[in-house]
């Protein structure tokens, strides 16, 4: 059984998928919205698995709704308009319907969504629309296990680097960005993340202490991390220092 949420601004194309679910009963719908906000609070609310989500809305639009989304479910676009279809599976959208589509056409979806449960495919879209909804955004989507989540920038203690990705690192608890270090070096409010080495960036306000050695410095981190400035890094740290 999995839990469906309907998104659409018309009640004509929201009754239409209430009746083609009728013939789908492991989808259980929980519920719908007719616009952008609201969408964001329901499907936050009940984690929905399945999201049959419109484009064009009032408020916010479909992909918006994608960058306030705690977790990340499958996604079906509908909508009337065509020229979102590339930018809708680059967001890993399971499909993109069309309107007006037919029954059989709904069913073709629906099957594709049944054979895409694996979620653990990332969304690179999805992630860099929320970085880039503003210069220094105050969340960032990432990885957790088979979800994807958004986290409080606030709350980061390090970043990683991670081969081509990064490894964000809350208190004790570990997330993966599908973004390189260096990118998210660019994202972020350097007045608190400062970057100490080629593979780390520290949130200042996360900082206990700095401990100098002859050479180098390390930070101890709130979470009991500690972190190596590296040489290259070092007048980044002494930039602080009065």
């Amino acid at each position: 059984m999995r839990k469906v949420i309907i998104v659409d601004d018309e009640a004509a194309g929201r009754q239409l998928i209430k009746e083609y679910l009728e013939d789908f009963p492991d989808l259980v719908l929980l519920g719908e919205a007719n616009n952008g906000v609201d969408a964001v609070k329901i499907i936050n609310e009940f984690k929905p698995d399945l999201v049959f989500l419109d484009i064009q809305m009032p408020g916010i639009t479909g992909f918006d709704v994608l960058t306030h989304l705690e977790e990340l479910p499958q996604i079906i676009f509908s909508t009337a308009y065509d020229q979102y279809a590339l930018k809708a599976f680059e967001v890993h959208a399971i499909d993109y319907l069309l309107k007006p589509y037919t029954k059989d056409r709904f069913k073709v979806a629906v099957e594709k969504s049944n054979k895409s449960i694996d979620t653990n495919k990332a969304r690179p879209l999805a992630e860099s629309l929320l970085l880039e909804t503003a210069k220094s955004p105050e969340r960032i989507l990432v990885q957790s296990q088979n979800k994807l989540v958004t986290i409080a920038l606030e709350d980061v203690v390090k970043i990683e680097a991670y081969g081509d990705y990064s490894k964000i690192i809350v208190d004790n608890k570990t997330y993966l960005s599908n973004y390189g270090i260096s990118t998210l070096e660019e994202k972020l409010n350097n007045t608190i993340f400062i970057r100490v080495h080629r593979s780390s960036i520290i949130n200042l306000n996360k900082v206990k202490e700095l401990n100098k050695y002859t050479k180098s410095y390390d930070v101890t981190m709130l979470n009991g991390d500690v972190v190596r400035v590296s040489r290259g890094y070092m007048e980044n740290i002494k930039k602080l220092m009065f």
